[in-house]
This record gives structure tokens, C-alpha cells and sequence, in this order.
């Protein structure tokens, strides 16, 4: 796994490349995910974004599934965190 992209061969065959927006580990479920992209867009305009688990100690590590609620709680709360970090930056470039 490069540090800023990917590439996984699909069910089909199909290869596709992801862009690694940002990767952190949880103290509390002991577990390193990984956030990325393929830039797609989903029906309202927005970025599509997926998430999984991973080994940061392997290069060719496996992505992992997100297995609990609580697990998408922490991820949906740091997106939230960057979302709003963004569009406070975008506000106060737009006002100077």
C-alpha cells in the first residue's frame, strides 16, 4: 500500500485506486482504520468516503470490515470534527 493510494482488485476483476484521505488508531478498540476515497460521487453531489481496518505493520495488509456500531460512532465523530474544521477554514478564506 502506497501512502496516499491504493489499489484493490474487485469480485470482477476490476481494478480500482482509492485515495487514502487519512489513516489513525483507537486506544480504546485497539484497531488502526484506514479512511479513503475513490472520488465517486454519491446522488446528492457528495464525495463518496468508505472505511476499514487495517494493519499499518503490513504493506500488503487486507482491509478489514467495521464490526460494531460503536466502531462507526468514532469514525462518523472524527469526520464530523474534519468536516466542520473545513468549512470553518473555507468561511473565514471567504470573509478576508
Amino acid at each position: 500500500m502506497n501512502k496516499n493510494t491504493f489499489t484493490i482488485i474487485d469480485q470482477n476483476g476490476v481494478e480500482k485506486t482509492y485515495d487514502v484521505l487519512f489513516t489513525f488508531d483507537n486506544d480504546e478498540t485497539k484497531k488502526s482504520y484506514i479512511i479513503y476515497t475513490d472520488n465517486t460521487l454519491d446522488e446528492s453531489g457528495n464525495v463518496e468516503v468508505y472505511a476499514s481496518t487495517y494493519d499499518p505493520k503490513d504493506e500488503h495488509s487486507k482491509l478489514g470490515e467495521i464490526e460494531t456500531e460503536k466502531e462507526w460512532k468514532i469514525i462518523e465523530t472524527i469526520l464530523t470534527s474534519i468536516e466542520e474544521e473545513v468549512k470553518k477554514a473555507k468561511d473565514k478564506n471567504e470573509e478576508e
